[in-house]
């Protein structure tokens, strides 16, 4: 489903503060695999999705979705098939819209049929999706997105995302603005709504118990480079000790982000 190609990413190139960010990078995820991507601050991985979602253009190698080299493809080419979520649960959403209106415009690129106007058959439609959040949002399609909670946002940024149909997910951080409660509850609805649509997800997080948790293949990324990559029975008795120990051993220092080590730490046996 993605196949990355010796790529690249290079910031002020040219200059002296030219920075290489993403290097001599390979990867290729499989249809329908849930990866979580996980790493130290300025590792890459933002960059990595800038460069899938086309908001970015690589310096040198080439992006492939779907058997397709779409290295060239502006951003919004890339959006028909491409769904992501940012760490903001504003960015997802039009504040002064409406949750109907809002859903509107999403599925104007999602559905099969034509979608012409907010009619009966829509609002219908639109009610019975939102009754799966199990928030009452069903109940207050005709109000602005800006009276929800942030927990409410991101988890109608996130039905809004399966309604547009995508093939791909980029989950950039999307729980980590909202309260512990409220971040479970838009954990529990992505994994059902990757499993229901068996969307091909990349999962950015900074808690190191959700990236062991969740998904079927993990990756933890070091200054622009994929340095871990474990899957199947690895990854089912992986422990937060133990991705420390990986680390240690293939930097030979010990990882040193406080956030990470932090989240992680509420759980060391996981």
């Amino acid at each position: 489903m993605i196949r990355l190609e010796n790529l690249a990413c290079t910031f002020d190139t040219g200059t002296p503060n030219a920075k290489t960010v993403i290097k001599n990078f390979n990867l290729r995820v499989e249809p329908g695999e849930f990866v979580t991507l996980i790493g130290s601050n300025g590792a890459g991985k933002t960059t990595l999705f800038n460069l899938i979602s086309g908001s970015l253009m690589p310096t040198s190698g080439r992006v492939w979705i779907k058997d397709q080299d779409v290295t060239a493809h502006p951003e919004y080419k890339r959006a028909r098939y491409l769904g992501r979520i940012f760490q903001d649960p504003l960015a997802g959403t039009a504040s002064n819209m409406t949750l109907e209106d809002n859903m509107m415009i999403t599925c104007k690129k999602g559905f099969k049929w034509p979608v012409i106007s907010l009619n009966r058959k829509m609002r219908a439609y639109f009610r019975d999706q939102l009754i799966h959040l199990k928030m009452g949002l069903e109940g207050r399609m005709k109000e602005n997105v800006s009276s929800l909670s942030g927990g409410q946002r991101q988890a109608l940024t996130l039905l809004m995302m399966v309604l547009s149909r995508p093939a791909i997910a980029l989950l950039d951080e999307h729980t980590a603005a909202l309260d512990p409660r409220n971040a479970a509850v838009v954990m529990d609805l992505t994994t059902r709504f990757i499993r229901e649509h068996r969307l091909t997800t990349l999962m950015i997080t900074h808690n190191m118990n959700h990236a062991i948790a969740y998904g079927s293949r993990l990756l933890m990324m070091d200054a622009g480079e994929i340095i871990i990559d474990v899957s199947g029975e690895e990854k089912a008795h992986l422990t937060v000790p133990r991705l420390l120990e990986m680390f240690a051993d293939i930097r030979r220092e010990a990882f040193g982000n406080d956030e990470m080590l932090l989240t992680g730490g509420r759980n060391l046996g996981h």
